[in-house]
């Protein structure tokens, strides 16, 4: 049977929900603002030298303090002030440091080519998620991979290696690659030294994984010893 409704009571409810959610968005709305005014106070720290106000040796030794977990989101936010052109940067406030952040990918790479007013109007009218697609899209010429966010908990003195395979890895791979590539590398590079398994899927997976990320002229060349090595 189904429960009697309390009228009263679920409107109640429903508009607390409502107010929650409501006031998430709005925080979530005020940190994308504050986080875009952060990264251009960084900027400046670092060329006026700010950090020796302190009496410390440079400006790394500064965001260490500032964010003693990792420093990459610091970088990420002073980014979006160094590529994006003053017509763009103007914007920030208005769009958030989320879509900034794509915005100063494409700025990266187009340089004077950057089309600005294009890429605004659609960073005002896309949601985030929707926008983020759109620049990766644009930047890798396909589609997007269908794609999950996955969470697992490590311990605060594991992290600075995580951080630091991963930036190995961008080092490698390239810093435009995303960071789920550069754990996707990480992961390849330990599956293909476990050949003792006798598992030559996995093996087949691995070296899979390592030719993608090749450009063009190594791919060439790797297939080339490959048959050198079938033919002898």
């Amino acid at each position: 049977m189904l429960p009697k409704l309390n009228r009263k009571r679920a409107l109640f409810v429903l508009t607390k929900i409502d107010e929650i959610l409501a006031w998430e968005k709005r925080k979530e709305a005020e940190r994308d603002t504050r986080f875009v005014e952060l990264g251009r106070y960084l900027c400046e720290v670092r060329a006026g030298q700010y950090w020796r106000l302190e009496n410390l040796k440079s400006f790394d030794e500064f965001l260490e303090r500032r964010f003693p977990e990792s420093r990459r989101k610091a970088y990420y936010l002073m980014s979006i002030h160094e590529h994006l052109p003053p017509e763009a940067r103007r914007e920030l406030k208005a769009i958030g440091w989320t879509k900034g952040l794509e915005l100063a990918k494409l700025a990266r790479r187009d340089g004077q080519r950057f089309e600005s007013a294009i890429w605004l109007h659609r960073a005002r009218e896309m949601p985030t998620e929707d926008f983020k697609r759109e620049v990766e899209k644009e930047l890798s010429g396909k589609e997007e991979e269908p794609w999950e966010i996955i969470y697992f908990k490590v311990y605060k003195s594991q992290i600075p290696v995580i951080e630091q395979a991963i930036d190995t890895a961008a080092l490698m791979l390239g810093t435009d690659k995303s960071r789920g590539y550069c754990l996707e590398m990480i992961c390849a590079d330990f599956l293909a030294g476990q050949t003792w398994t006798g598992n030559p899927e996995i093996l087949l997976n691995s070296i899979s994984q390592f030719f993608k990320f090749l450009p063009g002229e190594q791919k060439h060349a790797f297939l080339q010893r490959v048959n050198e090595k079938i033919a002898s």
